[in-house]
């Protein structure tokens, strides 16, 4: 059956559920800490009788997430956070074989992002999961009504948690929020090693080409693009930072990467990736400096870190050239390879992030829906991180699974960092 669509579900073709259910479990047996969250979670129903709608990436390990939260008690509604990102198989095994209803098809048009969006808000949820926040955005500006129903959400992304903490201080957030990307075992984790690995990962599914000795470009030295700037340069590419912290560029200099405006880096990149989570990152006069076959990508949330209206105004042809690749032919000659319509290259090209990493990012999320049902009405309306009792709680799951143990103080030792009258 394909292009299947009812009332519960649209997903791409419930002829791919087998396939789908395949890749699903190769992910879980990479998650062993979501897998104990998802036994406890069977026995003890936290989240029994609630309503869950998710904007996230529907890859094989948020539906890991996905499942853990239905053996919690949660009925769950799963829509994507990115049109391209969509797994199709993964969305028809969800929607064929685990009746989770599944609003996500790969290469989704703007107006059926929406429409999969109002589809999850449909359900009337009592708790929200976005990465990006357009659910939470959404739910405030078209489907207010719904508001006194819902009694928290989470956030999984930097840009995410950034509209939120706007939407807090602009006191126009109805309803607590846990930043789970605030979370230790998140972003040291998730935005660094997760981010580094699979966006070099999709620019090689996408172009094929050797990084050794190219002058790769990384926009932003936050997480993101620390763990991107350290896996190009292990990989012999010579690596250029651009910033605007002036802490963070100092870091990447220590970290052994040159640092320069991006207009100067324009000039002589052979291939500049966003991380920013801003706009116009690489604006008109980047690209009017741009070199010849210059490769762009983004690995930021949104597709508006490069602006590629910008680069479409200088264009006089424009051609795909491979599977994500967009060549663009300027006025002058020159030629500028732009890669997954400038989404998220690490999804749109690949498969996101690996298992393992993610496995620490959505145990976060499954325990910040149990501790916002117990929790919710004591919190405000704002932005809260993730309890710090949670976040140790997952990386000693994680080690333990790992077959790694560490040292615990000693009373000694606990009552001397304790103390403040023993000097030397």
């Amino acid at each position: 059956m394909s292009g299947t669509a009812t009332d519960q579900f649209d997903v791409k073709d419930l002829g791919l559920v087998s396939k789908g259910i395949d890749r699903i479990e190769w992910a879980g047996a990479e998650m062993p800490v979501l897998e104990l969250i998802r036994r406890r979670f069977a026995r003890e129903k936290p989240l029994a009788g609630l309503r869950l709608a998710a904007c996230l990436h529907v890859t094989s390990e948020t539906a890991n997430l996905a499942l853990t939260l239905q053996e919690g008690g949660a009925q769950v509604t799963l829509c994507a956070s990115n049109p391209l990102s969509t797994q199709d198989d993964v969305a028809a095994a969800l929607a064929g074989e685990y009746g989770i209803s599944t609003f996500a098809i790969k290469g989704e048009d703007e107006q059926t992002y929406y429409r999969h969006i109002e589809a999850a808000l449909a359900t009337r949820p009592n708790l929200t999961m976005d990465d990006g926040a357009d659910l939470v955005t959404v739910l405030h500006t078209q489907r207010a009504e719904l508001l006194p129903g819902v009694i928290g959400g989470t956030e999984e992304t930097t840009t995410g948690v950034i509209r939120l903490k706007s939407m807090a201080e602009q006191g126009v957030l109805r309803y607590p929020i846990i930043a789970v990307n605030e979370a230790q075992t998140k972003h040291f984790f998730d935005n660094r090693y997760g981010t580094g690995q699979s966006t070099i990962d999709g620019i090689l599914r996408a172009t094929n080409i050797l990084l050794a000795g190219r002058v790769f470009v990384v926009a932003g030295f936050g997480w993101c693009g620390r763990g991107l700037a350290m896996r190009a340069r292990g990989m012999g590419a010579n690596v250029v930072v651009t910033e605007v912290d002036p802490t963070r560029a100092l870091e990447a200099v220590m970290e052994g990467s040159r640092v320069m405006p991006m207009i100067e880096a324009a000039r002589i990149a052979d291939l500049i990736v966003t991380t920013t989570g801003d706009v116009d990152v690489i604006d008109q006069r980047h690209v009017d400096a741009l070199r010849d076959g210059v490769i762009l990508a983004n690995s930021g949330h949104f597709n508006d870190e490069i602006n590629i209206p910008a680069l479409e105004t200088r264009a006089k042809a424009k051609r795909q050239v491979r599977d994500f690749v967009e060549e663009f032919q300027l006025e002058d000659g020159r030629r500028v390879y732009l890669l997954g319509e400038g989404r998220l290259i690490n999804l749109a090209a690949a498969e996101g992030h690996p298992a393992a990493v993610m496995d620490m990012s959505f145990a976060n999320q499954a325990l910040a829906a149990e501790y916002l049902r117990g929790a919710a009405d004591k919190l405000e309306r704002r932005v809260y991180d993730v309890p710090l009792d949670i976040d140790r709680e997952i990386a000693r799951l994680k080690l333990e699974s790992m077959g790694i143990e560490i040292d615990e103080l000693t009373a000694g030792q606990q009552k001397y960092l304790a103390s403040w009258d023993q000097g030397t």
